[in-house]
């Protein structure tokens, strides 16, 4: 007689069906409420297992897993106050319209009501950062949710879906498979935005054609951006906070928007007109006294050919084809020279990128303030994927490049990681060598938050020794090679350029990890 096989519980149900979908990997920090779920990853080996050392660690490497893989990783997280850390980098995961689908696990349903110390309001905690939210109700229909939840994930753009997983629900018997949901395209091409927008670049008008998402993704598409360019003479800028660009020689170097206000408003000063492609408006980081929220000048016309659920890349095919412009193939940018000895600036370490970078590289740029003068190297290196922080929210670098790395093992990742933000999910570099993560992260040690000395003196303070107190990394110093080396990652310090570039080109060489200090 044939043995039946043994019922699925409610967790084995989501795990078996959004893995029939495509979803192949789960980063994870989990507690006891998600047991049900571990011990079905482990029976199940559907899924590759990250666990991240803190839950920040672990929505920051789903994104990047996202950003490279072009698809949904699941997060496993542990009730209200796991979610509530992993909500900074949730919150830059949604600003960069990345898919995720995240599993909160919660109390069994019969043990709510006695308010016990981990009890809290999880779909509260979870509603401002996601795009949907559900609560599973019972073993037969969780799986079903889950699969809601993905395609929600995958929409056009995508977004953050957050299923909460009562435990009772998952250790349930009567789960049931469920099928893929169907997932919404992106937005229809609006025929009357493309004649306003043949209209604007024909009319001998001061135009920019401000582009993001996943424009910047598409090679193809920054060929034919690079057409309309030289075509019509209008100018081309990429937003402040970018997912990803591909970049590199025989690519159109776009330039970003600034993220100083003096000189954003000063890039945008003089345009009539604007076309916006899969991007919103620019704006402001934050209010100035006496500056303008919108960066654009308050005359120039604005309109959108494609919004940021349209289909970018088509809607510049079908402007260029308008205006019969043909895709162009960059020319090649000469990088600056590399100085053979000197102190180390993100002008130096620019030219060394330049230099250096091998061709596939993925480069994760949490640089902050050094960021504006590294950024230009990137045009004169070899063709690379270029991840940036996306919402503002400091501490993403170093697991995003993890989970980047998890993505694309066949190519290299460097991190250009400020000191003060390392220190928000420093875990992340144990997760590298944990899951042997082909990372060189590069510490740019100036020893202080110096972004936040320039927006003390924008608000027109004039500080003393205790708030700048608040804004240096001394008394004690950070020993970033050391606290590596706890975590299982070798690394070495660097005082001069000549050295950077030598350890930096001997780093990127072998596989694993590998962090430096660059003393800036």
């Amino acid at each position: 007689m044939t043995e039946r096989p043994a019922p699925m519980n409610g967790a084995e149900s989501v795990l078996r069906s959004l893995h029939a979908d495509g979803v192949e990997a789960c980063f994870a920090n989990p507690g006891t409420s998600e047991m049900q779920f571990v011990d079905a990853l482990d029976r199940t080996r559907l899924m590759r297992c990250v666990l991240g050392l803190f839950e920040g660690v672990v929505s920051a490497a789903a994104d990047g897993y996202a950003r490279m893989a072009g698809k949904p990783a699941v997060t496993l997280l542990h009730l209200a106050p796991g979610f509530a850390n992993a909500a900074a980098n949730l919150h830059n995961a949604r600003k960069a319209r990345v898919p995720m689908l995240n599993l909160v696990g919660d109390h069994a349903l019969r043990h709510r009501q006695y308010d016990s110390p981990l009890s809290a309001d999880v779909e509260g905690a979870c509603a401002p950062f996601s795009d949907w939210v559900r609560t599973g109700r019972d073993a037969g229909s969780f799986a079903a949710d889950a699969m809601a939840g993905l395609a929600v994930a995958r929409g056009k753009p995508g977004r953050i879906a957050t299923l909460i997983a009562p435990a009772d629900i998952g250790w349930d018997a009567g789960g049931k498979m469920a099928a893929p949901v169907a997932t919404a395209g992106p937005a229809p091409l609006d025929e009357t935005a493309l004649d306003a927008a043949v209209t604007a670049l024909e009319s001998g008008e001061r135009t920019v054609i401000i582009a993001g998402l996943s424009v910047l993704e598409d090679v193809s598409a920054l060929a034919r951006l690079q057409g309309i360019a030289e075509r019509t003479g209008a100018d081309v800028l990429a937003p402040t906070s970018n997912r990803r660009m591909e970049r590199g020689r025989g690519r159109f170097a776009i330039g970003k928007i600034p993220y100083p206000i003096d000189a954003a408003l000063h890039c945008l000063a003089g345009y009539s007109r604007a076309i916006l492609v899969e991007t919103r408006p620019p704006v402001a980081f934050f209010a100035y006294p006496g500056k303008p929220s919108l960066l654009l000048p308050e005359t120039c016309d604005t309109l959108t050919l494609a919004g940021i659920d349209g289909d970018g890349p088509a809607a510049i095919a079908a402007l260029a084809d308008r205006i019969g412009a043909r895709p162009v193939t960059a020319r090649d940018i000469e990088p600056a020279p590399v100085p053979q000895a000197g102190a180390i600036t993100p002008v130096t370490i620019a030219a060394v990128l330049a230099e250096t970078l091998p061709e596939g590289a993925i480069v994760i740029d949490e640089a902050v303030s050094s960021s504006g003068d590294i950024f230009p190297g990137g045009a004169a290196a070899a063709p690379h994927s270029w991840l940036a922080l996306t919402g503002g929210s400091i501490g993403i670098g170093i697991p995003l490049s993890a989970g980047a790395a998890i993505a694309c093992p066949d190519r290299p990742v460097l991190t250009l990681q400020a000191d003060g933000s390392a220190m928000y999910t420093l875990q992340g570099l144990w997760t590298q060598a944990r899951e042997g993560a082909n990372v060189t992260t590069v510490i740019l040690a100036n020893r202080a938050y110096a972004i936040l000395k320039g927006e003390l003196h924008n608000v027109g303070a004039q500080p003393g020794p205790d708030a700048l107190g608040m804004l240096n990394l001394d008394r004690p110093g950070l020993d970033f090679v050391a606290m590596a080396r706890g975590m299982g990652v070798p690394g070495r310090r660097v005082e001069d350029i000549r050295e950077f570039r030598r350890a930096l080109r001997n780093a990127m060489a072998e596989p694993g990890p590998f962090l430096i200090e660059a003393m800036i």
